[in-house]
């Protein structure tokens, strides 16, 4: 996995929590900054992709590991 600027574990969480934690989490980051995400709802594959089209960020990373969903994001 590439490095990352920060952390987000939305483990257990079903969605939407994980993209506004995520969105939340990406204001206060910097342009080019990297976001690393994990969650265990399968909804957020699809969701995390419509939300990096919708809002310009990159979603760089999407795979699933041992039941987990990582995303690498980067913000715009």
């Amino acid at each position: 996995m590439a490095d990352f600027d920060q952390e987000l574990d939305a483990s257990g969480l079903n969605c939407p929590l994980p993209i506004l934690r995520a969105k939340k989490t990406l204001t206060g980051m910097q342009s080019g900054q990297v976001l690393h995400i994990i969650a265990t709802d399968p909804g957020s594959v699809k969701d995390f992709d419509a939300f990096a089209k919708q809002t310009g960020n990159e979603l760089m990373e999407s795979k699933e590991e041992g039941g987990k969903f990582h995303f690498l994001i980067k913000k715009a």
